[in-house]
């Protein structure tokens, strides 16, 4: 068994213009004051990373690794979260999506999805060159708007845009594969990869791709009540990357899953600040453990009520309470009887 590595922290959610949360240094030093170990690092704000010039320059890749191992911490991956979405995007979403692209790119689809693939490319090299294994990022969607079968979807609908999303994915699948990096989807609401079913519709047309991990976050589950302990079960193999988040899920006479258009404060289903949710950590830190889960436990603060700044603070203390150093005997061993052929014969009548 593994010893899961952390506390580790998302910095997207922290990032700002004001200090200590405008450069790379300073925002780090930030998080090792907390007791942090890892720093996941997005990858828009050039502020942080230039994520081209770590794709390019491994003198550069060194000096960003440099800047964050100087705080006492390592960097535990990549995010292109935004990036990732913009690989595929239904018409519906095109202008709410288009903030996520450089404005060169904006009000023009294709040559917006052109810049995405080549970021995620550039993510691959520069995870190779800053030593990381994995990445995390968003599949993007193109069924989504159709995720509930009214009006009846046509025929074919569904199988279409999966196989059309396999075709855009699989030579960005392959870059990664050269580089030695697991792509890691977060399993998202949003994203045509939402759930166990939609992320193996999604294998099939990827021709189950060594490369196509997961990202496990726990709180989207809770949100749509899907049993994410067993997901566990199911999944384990894949899981590369995991986020620490909570949430919870109050369905009363008037809401459920669905919210009511209601902003994250009022709705049934929301995210909270490490403890002050539903989710069972024992059981799932207990469960990776047990699944030799190889890589980090990484804070993501999401949370409609509390600052994150003591989200920050109470969730690296959560994380550490939460870390099972794994033993390497088992608690028994002090009644083993020691090896002997003619004995087990013995015992079993032979």
């Amino acid at each position: 068994m593994k010893t899961i590595k952390g506390p580790a922290i998302f910095l997207a959610q922290f990032i700002s213009d004001e200090a200590p949360f405008n450069s790379l240094e300073s925002i780090c030093a930030w998080a090792s004051g907390l007791g942090f170990k890892g720093v996941q690092i997005p990858t828009l704000d050039a502020r942080f990373i230039d994520l081209q010039k770590a794709a390019e320059s491994q003198t550069y890749a060194d000096e960003i690794r440099g800047k964050v191992n100087a705080a006492g911490l390592e960097i535990t991956e990549l995010s292109t979260h935004l990036q990732g979405q913009l690989v595929a995007v239904h018409p519906t979403y095109n202008e709410l999506f288009d903030g996520f692209a450089p404005e060169a790119y904006r009000n023009n689809p294709p040559a917006r999805q052109q810049w995405a693939v080549q970021q995620l490319k550039y993510a691959a090299k520069a995870s190779q060159n800053l030593g990381l294994n994995a990445h995390a990022t968003f599949s993007g969607a193109l069924a989504w708007p159709l995720v509930y079968p009214w009006p009846q979807r046509p025929a074919g609908l569904v199988e279409t845009a999966f196989a059309e999303l396999g075709r855009r994915w699989t030579p960005i699948l392959n870059e990664f594969d050269a580089c030695g990096v697991d792509l890691c989807y977060e399993i998202h609401a949003g994203e045509d990869l939402h759930d166990g079913v939609t992320y193996e519709r999604f294998l099939a047309e990827v021709q189950q791709h060594p490369r196509a991990c997961l990202l496990y976050d726990p709180s989207h589950f809770v949100l749509q009540c899907l049993d994410y302990l067993e997901y566990l079960d199911f999944y384990h193999e894949r899981i590369r990357m995991f986020h620490v988040k909570d949430a919870e899920f109050r369905p009363n006479g008037r809401q459920g899953v669905y919210g009511g258009y209601q902003s994250w404060l009022d709705r049934a289903g929301r995210f909270r600040s490490l403890g002050d949710g539903q989710v069972d950590f024992k059981a799932i830190f207990s469960k990776l453990a047990q699944y030799n889960f190889p890589g980090w436990a990484v804070l993501e603060w999401e949370c409609a009520l509390k600052h994150p700044e003591d989200g920050a603070r109470e969730g690296a203390r959560f994380i550490q309470d939460h870390l099972i150093r794994v033993t390497e005997k088992t608690f028994d061993d002090f009644a083993a009887t020691a090896p002997n052929a003619t004995f087990i014969n013995t015992l079993l009548g032979l």
